[in-house]
């Protein structure tokens, strides 16, 4: 699960435990339904589908082994007589304090995953909004993240060659790096290649806007979270909260 807050140091906590976040929030049965969707959606060839690209590489930062990865594919393009049964589906709305929420979904039932959203969000101090009633607060974008500590923002100039549109410094000691989706493997090899160590790389909402927590709204909303984490149909959650780095360390401890 992907959960984006605002906050330069939440998002340099996430990233630096991003490996261990992916395989407790990320099962394989999310990842490959991930590989599964992109694959029937955008062709099986992950050179020239960037969605297929993104989800192969999530999972092969989460450890999915290459045979599942390959089956998930297969599944996609026609090897799978269940793959047109599952869809995207998003779902927009709010948790506590206002924060906005963009839930992605993966599902073979749209109405049990529309109830089960419904319930979490109700019974954590949330609601489901309208569709359009949120995304506007996001962009969707590719994020690379660097440890700031052992690179300079020269030894990342490999990536605005190849096409990344800003490298940011954030207040946790990391470089972002940000791209257009599409452009998230090609930014990522080339930094690779460049013998640069990569943190996290994915495609995320990033917020336009953030809503200040205090511990009391963190918590309702981190256990929100964790709630959707838990429903297999949910494949990634974005929100735009912004919580000191200490509230966050004190609720996860």
């Amino acid at each position: 699960m992907t959960v984006m807050a605002g906050h330069s140091k939440w998002a340099g906590i996430k990233h630096k435990k991003a490996i261990v976040d992916a395989r407790r929030g990320a099962a394989f049965t999310k990842l490959a339904r991930a590989i599964t969707v992109a694959a029937r959606e955008g062709g099986g060839d992950p050179e020239l589908n960037a969605t297929l690209a993104n989800a192969v590489q999530k999972a092969k930062d989460a450890s999915m082994p290459k045979d599942n990865i390959e089956r998930a594919i297969a599944k996609g393009t026609g090897e799978g007589a269940d793959a047109d049964a599952i869809e995207s589906i998003l779902y927009e709305g709010y948790g506590p304090g206002g924060v906005a929420l963009l839930i992605e979904a993966l599902s073979d039932n749209r109405n049990r995953t529309g109830a089960d959203v419904r319930h979490m969000l109700s019974k954590h101090g949330g609601s489901l909004g309208e569709p359009g009633s949120v995304a506007y607060l996001f962009d969707r974008q590719g994020v690379i993240v660097v440890d700031a500590d052992r690179y300079s923002e020269d030894d990342l100039m490999v990536a605005i060659d190849a096409g990344a549109l800003d490298i940011v410094q954030d207040e946790d000691e990391v470089f972002e790096i940000l791209t257009e989706p599409s452009d998230l493997a090609g930014v990522r090899r080339a930094l690779e290649a460049a013998e640069v160590e990569i943190q996290n790389a994915e495609v995320t909402q990033r917020p336009k806007t953030r809503v200040e927590l205090d511990e009391a709204g963190a918590t309702k909303l981190m256990r929100l979270l964790d709630a959707l984490d838990d429903n297999d149909d949910v494949n990634e959650v974005h929100a735009n909260f912004d919580v000191d780095a200490e509230v966050l360390e004190r609720i996860a401890g």
